[in-house]
This record gives C-alpha cells, structure tokens and sequence, in this order.
C-alpha cells in the first residue's frame, strides 16, 4: 500500500511525524486532500483552519493551524503553520473565551482550535 510521508509542524514545535494514508488542510483556495501520487502543491494555509491526518497505524490527528504552508512534493507532505495545537490540547473554554476577544489574532485562533475540537468530536 502506498503511503505519505507527513510533518505537521509549528514555529515553536514539530507536532507530529510519520506515515500516513491522507492529510486534509483547509488553504486559503478550499480544503485539499492528499494522497500518495499527488501532483506537487505549495498552498498558503487558511488562517484559522484545521488540519486532519490519517496515519497508517493509530487514531486520526487533528489540529487547529493558523496561517503558514502545505507543501507536497512527492509523497513527502509538510505542513508548516505559524500556529499550531493538537485538537485534544484545546482548553474548550479558554477558546470559547477568545471569541469575544478585541484582538483579532486571538479570535482567529479560538475560531481554528474551535473548529479543530468540532472536527475531533466527529469521529
């Protein structure tokens, strides 16, 4: 079976590493899928998007991204995010706080690690 490499990676940490059968980003185009054999892709990640990976052994990663990059390049798949947290990190009401934050880079991160927790719950 034909596998990516993928890397989920922040300024400050490298999330997660390893084999995986898909990763969904949603970029500032729409959300995109990639799987083993994808045409090379650099796309500009959303700013308060959800990233979703599916390794080959173990549970779906989900992660609230904020702004940064997906690149594909044969079946290496990186995502560099200038924000990142995994959806099981998330302080729900430390988030839901944020939304009524004045500080529009606190509210796009509550959105994103909002939506990431939403994504989690949906398994």
């Amino acid at each position: 079976m034909a596998e990516l490499t993928a890397q989920l990676v922040s300024v400050d940490r490298m999330l997660w590493s390893g084999p995986a059968s898909i990763v969904t980003a949603q970029t500032i185009e729409g959300e995109i899928g990639v799987l083993p054999g994808h045409e090379p892709f650099l796309g500009q990640l959303k700013e308060n998007g959800v990233v979703t990976i599916r390794p080959i052994s173990g549970d779906r990663i989900v992660a609230a991204v904020q702004g940064g990059f997906l690149s594909v390049q044969g079946d290496k798949v990186t995502v560099l995010a200038d924000y990142a947290i995994f959806a099981d990190e998330v302080d729900s009401a430390e988030a839901e706080s944020g939304l009524e934050a004045q500080d529009e880079d606190v509210k796009h991160r509550s959105e994103a690690e909002l939506a990431a927790v939403r994504r989690n719950e949906s398994r």
